[in-house]
C-alpha cells in the first residue's frame, strides 16, 4: 500500500521529465517499440436552459507507440479514436527528438505547445476531468506544428522550452509566412516548490495586423500529501480571435476584436493514506476585460480513487456562474480510465 501511494504522489505531481517532455508517455524501455495510450469512458451529466442531460461517452481514446533509437533520437506518435471528437480519428502528436544533450534538446514535429502548466499536463494526469476555461481560451491551439529547443540547467533547477510554430491548427499548413514565438520558463529552488511562466506572440489567420499576444504566470506547492497549483493567462488580440476550443472545449469560433482577455484557477488536492484524493477548484475568467460585469466563475470540487498505478475513477461537480447573463451550464462527470 506504501509503495503504491508513494507511486500515486509521484505521477500527482507530475514528474518533472513528462512535464516538459512533449509526450504524455515514455518508453517502457531503451530498446524496441512502445505500445502508448489510454481510454477514458464517462457518464455526463449536463445542466441545459430546459433541464438536465445526460448520456454515456467517451472523452478520450488513444493509442501510440514510442521508442528511442541508436543514437540519440527518440520518437512518439498518438491517435485520438474517440467518435465524440469532432473529426476522430486523427493524429493528435507525431514528432522526433534529438537527446544528446540534457540541456538543449530538440524536436521537431507536431505536439504540444510549450505554454501554460494546465496545458502541459498529460490529459491523463489531470487533476479535475476538464481543463480550466481560461486553458480552453487562450491556450489554443493545443497542438501545432514546429521547432522546439528544451532542456534542464543548473540541475534541474531551471527547466525550459522556446519553440518556432505555425500558430494555427493541428494537421494544416500555416495561415501565413509568420511564426509564433512560443516558450515557457519554470524555476525549482526546492523540491516542494517551483513557479514560473510562459509567453507566446505571433499572427491568427491571413491578414498581417490579427496579433496576438499571451503572457501566463503559475506555481505549485507540493508538500505532505497537499497539493497547490495555481496559474494567471492575460491575452490581448487584434483583427480577428478564436474561442473555444482547447482539449475540452467547443469548436473553434471566429470572431473580429480588438480584445483582451484574462483568467485564473486555483486548485488543492490531498492524497489520503488510502488512494482517494479529494480535490476543488475554482476558476474565473473575463472573457473582454473592456465590459463591466462581465466575469464567469465556477468551483468544482470532486474525489479521485487510484485503484492502481493504471487506473484511476475521478467523479466531478462544478458548479458555474455568470455575473452578465446568468445560465444554467453546471455539469456533473464521472470518468473511468485504464491507462497502457
Amino acid at each position: 500500500m506504501k509503495k503504491i501511494t508513494l507511486i500515486i504522489l509521484v505521477l500527482g505531481s507530475i514528474g518533472l521529465g513528462n512535464l516538459f517532455a512533449q509526450g504524455c508517455m515514455e518508453p517502457a524501455s531503451d530498446e524496441g517499440v512502445s505500445v502508448i495510450g489510454f481510454i477514458q469512458p464517462e457518464y455526463q451529466m449536463i445542466e441545459k436552459s430546459d433541464g438536465w442531460t445526460n448520456s454515456f461517452a467517451f472523452r478520450r481514446a488513444r493509442i501510440g507507440v514510442t521508442g528511442n533509437v541508436p543514437y540519440d533520437f527518440s520518437y512518439y506518435a498518438i491517435v485520438d479514436f474517440s467518435k465524440f471528437m469532432p473529426d476522430a480519428p486523427f493524429l493528435l502528436d507525431a514528432f522526433v527528438s534529438y537527446n544528446r544533450f540534457s540541456f538543449a534538446r530538440i524536436t521537431l514535429g507536431q505536439y504540444k505547445p510549450p505554454f501554460s502548466q494546465e496545458l502541459s499536463t498529460a490529459c491523463h494526469k489531470l487533476h479535475t476531468i476538464q481543463r480550466s476555461k481560461v486553458v480552453n481560451e487562450l491556450a489554443l491551439p493545443n497542438r501545432d506544428q514546429g521547432l522546439m529547443v528544451w532542456g534542464s540547467l543548473a540541475s534541474n533547477v531551471i527547466n525550459y522550452n522556446v519553440a518556432v510554430m505555425n500558430g494555427y491548427r493541428r494537421g494544416f499548413f500555416d495561415e501565413n509566412n509568420n511564426k509564433d514565438i512560443v516558450g515557457r520558463v519554470v524555476v525549482q529552488p526546492w523540491d516542494v516548490f517551483r513557479f514560473g511562466g510562459s509567453f507566446r506572440k505571433g499572427i491568427t489567420g491571413s491578414q498581417s495586423d490579427n496579433t496576438k499576444t499571451r503572457f501566463a504566470g503559475e506555481m505549485q506547492i507540493d508538500w505532505k500529501g497537499f497539493l497547490l497549483q495555481a496559474e494567471y493567462i492575460w491575452g490581448k488580440d487584434t483583427g480577428s480571435y478564436t474561442t473555444g476550443g482547447g482539449c475540452d472545449g467547443t469548436p473553434i469560433e471566429i470572431h473580429e476584436g480588438p480584445i483582451t482577455r484574462s483568467g485564473m484557477y486555483a486548485m488543492l488536492l490531498y492524497m489520503t493514506p488510502w488512494n482517494l484524493q479529494p480535490v476543488v477548484k475554482f476558476e474565473s475568467y473575463n472573457g473582454d476585460l473592456s465590459q463591466d460585469n462581465n466575469l464567469e466563475t465556477a468551483v468544482t470540487g470532486g474525489i479521485n480513487y487510484f485503484f492502481n498505478d493504471w487506473t484511476r475513477l475521478q467523479i466531478n461537480y462544478s458548479y458555474r456562474a455568470e455575473q452578465a447573463n446568468e445560465v444554467r451550464n453546471d455539469w456533473v462527470l464521472v470518468q473511468m480510465q485504464v491507462s497502457f
